[in-house]
């Protein structure tokens, strides 16, 4: 049955709030080819049985990421996730992950909340942290709203080895707010480059480790040069299992750090969903966007679970709100924080040393193969090589032979002048036959 909530007085209602003399003038702004004329040529009707071998006919068409010998990364990485963490987030304490403003009958996903929130705060090295973001680029992007309220700036610095895509977030989030973005030019080792952008009207610099490139860089030397031209120092990261080994940027001295958490918990499925990590010092934590979850005590003096903070939020202050990150990925946040209690310390840095062992051996293997240079120097498990060829060229050729071997930085950044650079990554997944299948068909396409 169709749900048609509006009568045709409602609509001519709403139109004339808006000033809208028809439905058709809210698209005005759509170019005209590509507005259909009629209805979608779908079938009227099909039997489950018929639609379930259309959409099964469909999905081979995708290559999931076990079929091949696969080194994708630039933020979609593939690990291990166990298998009690799918079998524990369909329990049905957990069958919902919706906002839990009842918290009478939701102290386990608030506790849920809290934990997850401790995790983070201690893999960032962070004083508090929030209870997750849509994905890292989003998270990225409120990062730089938060910094610019903050500091009562306008202008955010991105360093050149930021991703690109998480560039393109924050530039569409902040132009509404009239937020001025710069950008450095991509570069392999170069993140210190922003402080020459630095400025009385720069709210703050953003940069990564380990960057889009793979390469590690020390921050020091950035957040003490951010500081002292009255600006906050933003670290932003797509591979979170590098905190395992690489200092977080908190030791730094970060005023907020962000990014993707994809990696723990949640496998790769075509483009989602993830969940982004955010964290900051505590004295900021007013304009922190999203909601945090707080531990307090009941009436009987029993500890309890709540959340706190929540006013800045676009449920309850409307335009006036801090932030308008109303439901978070509490569903991918719970494979998370199973995930991460299943690791422990000890197995998390066990996890992040075969990453980086394998990036060794996958760095070495490629550095042999003729018209191969490897540019990423220090890296954890992603890394920037130089083909003498165009890199989105030898991606198709190789995806042809079975191994996905990455992405093209001009996939990346059409405009960073970097068509020969290709991002490769290795993690726990891939076998030594693998890395030796790769090093092998690049051999014969670069020949």
């Amino acid at each position: 049955m169709r749900y048609l909530p509006l009568t045709d007085v409602d609509r001519q209602e709403m139109l004339g709030v808006i000033g809208a003399k028809s439905i058709d003038d809210l698209f005005v702004d759509v170019p005209k080819g590509a507005l259909l004329k009629d209805l979608v040529p779908l079938p009227k009707a099909q039997g489950e049985i018929e639609v379930h071998r259309h959409l099964q006919r469909l999905a081979e068409k995708n290559t999931p990421a076990g079929r091949t010998a696969f080194f994708l990364g630039a933020g979609a990485y593939r690990h291990h996730v166990p298998a009690s963490v799918d079998h524990l987030i369909q329990r049905s304490e957990f069958l919902t992950a919706y906002t839990p403003y009842q918290p009478e009958i939701a102290q386990g996903t608030l506790q849920a909340l809290y934990e997850f929130q401790s995790q983070v705060a201690a893999l960032l090295d962070m004083e508090v942290a929030n209870a997750s973001m849509y994905d890292g680029s989003t998270a990225c992007a409120e990062a730089a709203m938060m910094a610019a309220r903050v500091t009562k700036r306008k202008k955010i610095v991105f360093s050149g080895g930021v991703h690109p895509h998480y560039i393109d977030t924050a530039r569409t989030a902040c132009e509404a707010l009239g937020l001025e973005i710069v950008t450095m030019p991509a570069a392999i080792d170069d993140e210190a480059a922003v402080t020459k952008e630095l400025s009385a009207d720069v709210a703050a610099v953003i940069v990564q480790s380990p960057n889009v490139f793979g390469t590690i860089t020390d921050l020091t030397k950035i957040g003490d040069a951010a500081h002292g031209a009255g600006a906050l120092m933003v670290a932003t990261f797509t591979e979170c299992i590098s905190f395992g080994l690489v200092e977080p940027a908190g030791a730094y001295g970060a005023d907020i750090v962000c990014g993707e958490g994809q990696s723990i918990g949640n496998a790769l499925n075509f483009g989602g969903p993830y969940v982004g990590l955010f964290a900051v010092k505590e004295k900021y934590i007013r304009q922190m966007p999203g909601r945090v979850a707080g531990e307090t005590l009941d009436a009987d003096g029993k500890r309890g679970f709540v959340l706190t903070l929540s006013t800045r939020e676009q449920h309850i202050r409307r335009e006036k709100a801090t932030s308008n990150i109303c439901t978070n990925s509490g569903l991918c946040q719970l494979a998370w924080t199973i995930h991460m209690t299943l690791l422990g310390e000890k197995g998390l840095r066990q996890l992040a040393t075969l990453n980086h062992e394998k990036t060794i051996a996958l760095a070495d293997a490629l550095g042999k193969v003729k018209g191969v240079e490897v540019l990423t120097k220090r890296f954890f498990n992603e890394i920037a090589v130089k083909l003498t060829k165009p890199a989105q060229a030898i991606v198709d050729k190789l995806a042809e032979q079975g191994v996905i071997a990455g992405v093209a930085m001009s996939r990346l950044n059409p405009h960073a002048k970097m068509d020969n650079v290709l991002i490769t990554c290795a993690t726990e997944m891939n076998t030594d036959d693998d890395i030796a299948a790769y090093a092998d068909a690049l051999q014969g396409v670069l020949a």
